[in-house]
C-alpha cells in the first residue's frame, strides 16, 4: 500500500466528466496561502458557515498540510479564482474489533456550490476519492455525514452510531462505585500538550470504530483562538490511586438567571475507575441541574449509575461513523472475530471495486482468511449469504447485526442459519463508536 497520497493523480474518469460540463478537476497547493484561501472559503460556504478571517485561514492551512486536497472550478463562471466544489482525504488508522487496525481513507469536506447542485459533482468527486484509496491499495474508505442519504449508493454503510444524552441531575442521583483515585480541574494545556494524547490512543486501539487523529483535530476539542473560544472551555483529569492519568473530559457550563447546565464536549476514560469518577463529577456538581453529552456511545453504563434511569435520556440517536470496504479480502483478514466459522459470501459493488464471492474462513483464534472463488458450489457446506458491499460495510465493525439485515431484506441468506452464525462471528465485544466528527 502506498501512502504518499499527494502524488497519486487527479482520478482521470472524473476529470473527463466533469470536462464535459465545463469544469475543472484539480489540485489545491496548500503551500500558496491565496489558493487555499479560496478553497477553505468554499468550503465554509459549502457548510453554511460564515467566512473565515485570515488568522482561521492562515492556522487551517498549516493544519490542512497533510491532506489531499481538490476542488473544481468553474473557469468560466463570475468567481473563477474560488471553486465551486471542495474534497479532502487523508489516511487514517481505523480500530477494529480485537485491538487491531486498518489503513483507511478518510473523506472530508465534501461540498458543491448551490448555482451548481444536481451537476453530478459530488458523485464524482466521491468516485474519484474511491478510485484512488483503491488504486493506492488502502483497503477501507470512512467519513462523517452531514446528510444521510447521500452516501449509501456509492457503497458506503453506518457502522458506527452515535447518540447525544440528557441528565436531570436533579433526578439521577450517583449510586455507583466511589473510586480510590482523584479528579483534578487542570489547565487545558496540563491535558492537551502533557499524557492527554497518550490516554486517547490508548483507548483508541480498544474502541472499534476509533481513528488515529492529530493536529487540528486534537487541537479543537480544547478551543482554538479565531475558530472557537477556549475560554469557554474548562478540563477534568482523573488520577488513579498510583497517581496515573487515566482520564480527561472538557466541558462548558451554560448559565441562565435560574439554572446551569453542564455540556460535555469530550470525555475519554481508559478505566472503569476513571468513567465512574468523572461521571460522578459532572452529575454531583452544586447549582446545576442538567448534565448534556454529545456524540456519545449508544451504551452508557452510567444508566446504571444512577438511582433514577428514568431522568438519563437519549436524543438524536442515529448514524455518525461510515464505511465502505474498498478490499474484500485485507480489510475482513485485518479484524479479529468471536467466533470461528467458514462463510462464502456473494458480494455486488455497483462501482465494480469489490465484486465477487469471497471465502471468509475464521479459526478457532478468532483469525480470518479471505480468498476469491470462481464456483461456490463445492462449498455448499458453508454458511452463505448475499450481499452488497454497503451491507458488508456496514456489518464490518460488529455494531450492525447480520440478522437484522437479513430481516430487514438487504442481506440474503443462501442456506439456513446463515445469519446466526456470521452474527456470532462479527459481533464486537466493545460496541463501535467514533468520537468526533471529521
Amino acid at each position: 500500500m502506498s501512502t504518499d497520497i499527494k502524488s497519486a493523480p487527479i482520478d482521470t474518469t472524473s476529470a473527463a466528466q466533469l470536462a464535459q460540463n465545463g469544469l475543472r478537476f484539480d489540485f489545491v497547493d496548500d503551500t500558496d496561502i491565496e489558493a487555499f484561501g479560496y478553497w477553505f472559503q468554499a468550503m465554509n460556504r459549502g457548510f453554511l458557515e460564515p467566512r473565515a478571517s485570515d488568522e482561521s485561514i492562515d492556522h487551517r492551512r498549516r493544519a490542512f498540510g497533510s491532506r489531499r486536497l481538490t476542488g473544481v472550478w468553474d473557469d468560466a463562471g463570475a468567481d473563477p479564482k474560488t471553486p465551486i466544489a471542495t474534497a479532502s482525504s487523508w489516511i487514517a488508522d481505523l480500530t477494529l474489533p480485537g485491538g487491531r487496525s486498518v489503513p483507511s481513507w478518510a473523506i472530508s469536506t465534501i461540498t458543491v456550490a448551490p448555482t451548481h447542485r444536481r451537476r453530478g459533482i459530488a458523485r464524482n468527486l466521491l468516485e474519484s476519492e474511491l478510485r484512488t484509496a483503491a488504486a493506492l491499495g488502502v483497503p477501507v474508505a470512512i467519513l462523517t455525514a452531514s446528510e444521510a442519504t447521500i452516501y449509501t449508493r456509492f457503497g458506503f454503510a453506518p457502522a458506527a452510531m452515535a447518540t447525544n444524552w440528557k441528565i436531570d441531575v436533579q433526578r439521577a442521583k450517583w449510586v455507583g462505585p466511589t473510586p480510590d483515585g482523584r479528579v483534578h480541574l487542570v489547565p487545558a494545556e496540563a491535558v492537551r500538550d502533557e499524557g492527554g494524547f497518550e490516554i486517547l490512543e490508548r483507548v483508541r486501539l480498544a474502541t472499534p470504530g476509533l481513528i488515529y487523529f492529530d493536529g487540528i483535530l486534537w487541537d479543537r476539542l480544547f478551543g482554538i483562538k479565531g475558530i472557537s473560544d477556549p475560554d469557554q472551555l474548562r478540563v477534568i483529569r482523573y488520577d488513579d490511586a498510583a497517581g496515573t492519568a487515566q482520564g480527561f473530559a472538557v466541558y462548558k457550563v451554560n448559565e441562565d438567571e435560574h439554572a446551569a447546565a453542564v455540556d460535555v464536549r469530550f470525555f475519554v476514560a481508559a478505566t472503569d475507575d476513571a468513567y465512574a469518577a468523572m461521571w460522578r463529577f459532572f452529575f454531583e456538581m452544586d447549582l446545576v441541574t442538567s448534565v448534556t453529552a454529545s456524540l456519545r456511545p449508544i451504551d452508557e453504563p452510567f444508566q446504571w449509575q444512577v438511582s433514577d434511569a428514568r431522568a438519563v435520556r437519549k436524543n438524536h440517536e442515529g448514524d455518525h461513523l461510515w464505511t465502505r470496504i474498498l478490499d474484500v479480502k485485507s480489510a475482513l483478514e485485518a479484524r479479529r472475530y468471536s467466533a470461528p466459522g467458514a462463510f462464502v459470501l456473494h458480494v455486488t459493488d455497483a462501482l465494480g471495486l469489490s465484486n465477487g464471492i469471497y471465502l471468509l474462513e475464521i479459526s478457532t483464534a478468532g483469525i480470518a482468511s479471505v480468498r476469491s472463488i470462481e464456483d461456490p458450489e463445492p462449498y455448499d457446506d458453508n454458511h452463505s449469504l448475499a450481499l452488497t458491499i454497503s451491507d458488508l460495510s456496514a456489518i464490518y465493525l460488529g455494531g450492525v447485526p447480520v440478522s437484522m439485515l437479513v430481516h430487514a431484506g438487504r442481506i440474503r441468506e443462501l442456506s439456513p442459519g446463515s445469519a446466526l452464525a456470521t452474527d456470532a462471528a462479527f459481533r464486537s465485544e466493545v460496541t463501535p463508536w467514533l468520537s468526533i466528527w471529521f
